[in-house]
Formats: structure tokens, C-alpha cells, sequence
């Protein structure tokens, strides 16, 4: 099986397609031609092959960050026999876990250790969604270790693969231990505070603080930087030292919460509950009259609203499934994008400045300890404040405030929303339903920022760091990172080969 896929277009005839490989004997051609199928081909081969191995380098590489690109990056030197240096921030998954459900449940936040920090990155912490819009030989690496590492063997060929929050830790904590048996080495509770370079603007050194507060100063000559957009600290740093930066478009928004039985209706009719088809996802779009877009980002079909702050006084939404996906609420973030041109000034580090505020006002309307503003939709679009709840009970778990989410984003964002949840509607029967619930804020789907590199992966005017996934604005989910993750890996292998 190479691909499974659900087709929805005529809701009372809903199919299952598999995508086949069969393996023949005799000539590929002529078993084609005599097949008279239309739809068969000969199959692709697309088998992504890593760097060979090659004499490590004098000074071992550094990966910054273990989310997917840090992950992957490190396993493709390790896999070349580099044995790279990894540092991450945040703790191991087993202690990463309870750090985060004792914020779950008093509300004391760790923010060197949460859900955006720690082993595996943010993705370790959500519904671990493997879809992705590219193509690339490297997929099909990136879905075989995960598996190896413990993820269902679904993944290989579901069309909208997703592994679960409750099988994610234990797949990173698999990667950990594969990258060490290859002689790499990953650090926890290790932060980067900063990068020394030469008057040639090469890499000579990373500077770093581990639980103390003491730092220890690490040569190196080649460094991927692949810390997620929530180290917003590495961002002023290196904007402290003169690195190229770029504002970038980003998104902000909240998060909607429907019954998951209502979305699996809408989206199946009378085939909604077989069990072949599981909890229906969905992934929706709209134009508004204001030129802008309103979109629904990371949809997590059977899950919970999550708690991701990572600063103290910050009230942050994600979301996340457990692999079952058997949950009563189906939640996705609606969000609308931010460009350039709407944030004042020509300060690089503005975009994350608007995220800080939308996050900091969202923590005041919440009335603090962490709990969330929220608003029925039906209230939001007439513009009212909520003072209850209705069917759909909230499942962030700091518990919400009900009122009015608008003081927590910006005007055209707000707007935006407002002109666009009518329009899923018609492209989603019930999204506009006056008692879905809108929890504030998602502020953390993109990086508003960019280091800007070549297309060998080079930071522009600094030798030897190659900017990598999501934070450094070249990625947009865990396949992505991860893929971005190789891409920098195979060019430090090239350029020191």
C-alpha cells in the first residue's frame, strides 16, 4: 500500500482509494500495456538516499534545537559518521511531560521546559500531523524513522498521516538514543546565549547556559540553528549581532472548537461514525471583501485545545490529538495572516513584539493563572460579549473566561473573521454554528521572522551557520522541518567534503 485516501465529494457514496505497488514478473512495459488500466503506471522510484560517510570534520558540528529539523539534521551527520553536538533548551520528553501537565493543572509555568520546549520541539506536544504540500525523496526517510522509532506503520501510506500526542514522546525519545549509538550528543536543559565569529564573519564558538546560570563556550566552525519561533531570545541575539533578519508574513488567531460529531456529518453524511473513516478532518479557506484570507491551520480531529504558553504573563492556544482521535471536540486554529506592511515601524523584531502583546492581553482577559478568553461564535460575529457557554464544552485545560476575544487581536484579524466564518460555512455545513466556541490566542503557527540564507542553506554573511525549519522561517509543519532539517545537514556535509 502506497497511499490511502478518503474521497467525501458525494456524501452518499464516500470511498476509500488505495494507492498499490505490484511487484510483477517479466517486462514492467508490456504487463502495462496489457493491464488496459488507465489509471496504472509504473511506479516511481523516489527512495531518498543519505550522505555516505565521510572523515569527520576537526571540530564536530552543533545543532541548536531538537524539534524535526534539529532532529533530522543530527541524524543525517550522525548517519556520515560526524557525531554532531545537539543543544537543546528544554528537558527530555519524560520530564518535558510532567513539567507540562503540572502547568496543565496549577498553572505554574516552566519556560525553559514546556510545550514549546524540549525534546522534539512543539510537534511533541500536537497531533503530530505528517501531511505535507511538497514532494521530496526525503519523505519517505523522515515517515520510515519515525515508524522504526516506534510511530504506527499507517503513516507510510495514510494520505493525512498523524502520529498522536500520546505516541510522540516515546518516537522522540527513540531518536535521541539512535543519534547516540552513532556518537552524537544531545544536551537538555542547555541554551544558546551566544555566537562567537571571526572579522571573516566565520563561526568560531557557541556560547551556552545550562541549568546554571554559569556559561561554557564551545568551538565549533559549523552551525545549524534550528531552534522553533518561540526562542524569540535567539532572535534578538543574533539581531544584537549584526545576522541579517527579515520580517516575514505570519498568522494570528484562536482556536475553534466544534462536536466532533457535527464536523464528521458535515463532512460524511450518512456514512459519519463508520469506523473505517475515523474522526473527519477538515482544511478550509476563504476570500474576504477585505482582500484578506481567514484559514484553518493544524486541525486536530478528536482533540484538545492545549495550553502552550512559554513566557511567563502569556496566554498561548495550540492544539493536539491523541492518536485515537476519539475525543468529543474537534478543534483547529483559524487564523489570518500578518504581513509586513501591517506592523509600524521598520524594526525587524516587530512581528514578535505584536505576538507578545496579542498573548499578554489575552493572559489579562483570561483574568490570569493562565485561563484562556473564549467566545461563542455566534456571539463573536454579532459582537457581543459571551457570558456562558453552550453544547460545546471548551477543552483548553487552564479553563476559559467567557467575553469577548477581540481586545486580544488585531482590528483586521478580528475583521477577518468575522467576513470569513460565514463563508466556511457554505464551504462546511454548521462552521458558522452559533455554539462553537472561539478560544484566544494562536499566535505561534508561523515565525514572523526570516535569517536570511542562500540556497545552499548559508546565513547571508556569516560562514559556517545554516538557518534551519520552522523559527528561522523555512518550514511550515513537522515534514517540512524535517526535510529542511536534511537540506542543511547535506550542505554542511558538501561544504566540508
Amino acid at each position: 500500500i502506497v497511499r490511502r485516501s478518503v474521497d467525501a465529494r458525494k456524501k452518499p457514496n464516500v470511498r476509500i482509494i488505495y494507492t498499490i505497488d505490484v511487484t510483477v514478473d517479466g517486462s514492467e512495459k508490456k504487463i502495462l500495456k496489457q493491464s488496459g488500466c488507465k489509471r496504472a503506471s509504473i511506479a516511481p522510484a523516489t527512495r531518498y538516499r543519505p550522505p555516505k560517510s565521510a572523515k569527520a570534520p576537526e571540530k564536530r558540528p552543533v545543532v541548536v534545537g531538537f524539534g524535526p529539523g534539529g532532529m533530522f539534521a543530527a541524524l543525517i551527520l550522525a548517519l556520515a559518521g560526524w557525531k554532531p553536538l545537539v543543544l537543546e533548551r528544554g528537558e527530555d520528553a519524560e520530564s518535558r511531560h510532567e513539567k507540562v501537565e503540572k502547568f496543565f493543572q496549577t498553572g505554574e509555568l516552566d519556560t525553559k521546559s514546556n510545550v514549546q520546549f524540549g525534546e522534539g520541539g512543539a510537534g511533541t506536544f500536537s497531533d503530530g500531523k505528517l501531511t505535507t504540500g511538497t514532494k521530496n525523496p526525503a519523505h519517505h526517510l523522515i515517515l520510515q524513522t519515525l515508524v522504526d522509532a516506534g510511530a504506527p506503520r499507517e503513516i507510510l501510506w495514510e494520505a493525512k498521516p498523524h502520529v498522536g500526542s500520546d505516541i510522540l514522546p516515546g518516537v522522540v525519545a527513540h531518536m535521541v538514543a539512535r543519534i547516540r549509538d552513532l556518537g552524537g550528543e544531545v544536551l537538555f536543559r542547555t541554551r544558546l546565549v551566544d555566537i562567537d565569529r571571526g572579522s571573516s564573519g566565520q563561526v568560531e564558538a557557541v556560547h551556552v547556559s545550562h541549568n546554571s546560570e554559569d556559561e561554557e563556550r564551545i568551538a565549533c566552525s559549523h552551525l545549524i540553528l534550528a531552534c522553533g519561533h518561540s526562542a524569540r531570545d535567539v532572535f534578538e541575539l543574533l539581531d544584537r549581532r549584526g545576522f541579517e533578519l527579515a520580517r516575514k508574513t505570519f498568522a494570528v488567531g484562536a482556536r475553534i472548537e466544534h462536536l466532533q460529531a457535527d464536523i464528521d456529518r458535515s463532512q460524511y453524511g450518512p456514512a459519519a461514525g463508520h469506523p473505517a473513516l475515523g474522526a473527519a478532518p477538515y482544511k478550509l479557506v476563504a476570500h474576504t471583501k477585505n482582500g484578506r484570507s481567514l484559514f484553518s491551520f493544524c486541525m486536530c480531529p478528536g482533540g484538545e485545545v492545549v495550553a502552550a504558553a512559554s513566557e511567563a504573563g502569556g496566554v498561548v492556544t495550540n492544539g493536539a490529538s491523541l492518536h485515537a482521535r476519539a475525543g468529543k471536540n474537534a478543534n483547529a486554529a483559524l487564523l489570518v495572516n500578518v504581513n509586513p506592511q501591517d506592523l509600524p515601524g521598520d524594526d525587524v523584531l516587530a512581528g514578535i513584539r505584536l505576538q507578545r502583546e496579542c498573548e499578554r492581553m489575552a493572559y489579562e482577559l483570561g483574568g490570569g493563572a493562565y485561563k484562556a478568553p473564549a467566545q461563542l461564535v455566534g456571539d463573536f460575529l454579532c459582537g457581543i460579549p459571551s457570558v456562558r457557554g453552550g453544547k460545546v464544552t471548551p477543552t483548553y485545560p487552564r479553563g476559559v473566561t467567557w467575553g469577548s476575544i477581540n481586545m486580544a487581536l488585531p482590528q483586521h484579524v478580528t475583521e477577518t473573521m468575522r467576513m470569513g466564518i460565514p463563508e466556511l460555512a457554505r464551504r462546511l455545513r454548521g462552521f458558522d454554528d452559533e455554539e462553537a466556541v472561539l478560544t484566544g490566542v494562536e499566535t505561534r503557527s508561523s515565525s514572523p521572522i526570516t535569517v536570511v540564507r542562500d540556497r545552499a542553506c548559508h546565513a547571508q554573511g556569516a560562514q559556517g551557520l545554516y538557518p534551519c525549519g520552522e523559527g528561522a522561517g523555512y518550514a511550515g509543519g513537522i515534514m517540512s522541518a524535517a526535510t529542511d532539517g536534511i537540506r542543511c545537514a547535506e550542505s554542511l556535509i558538501a561544504d566540508l567534503v
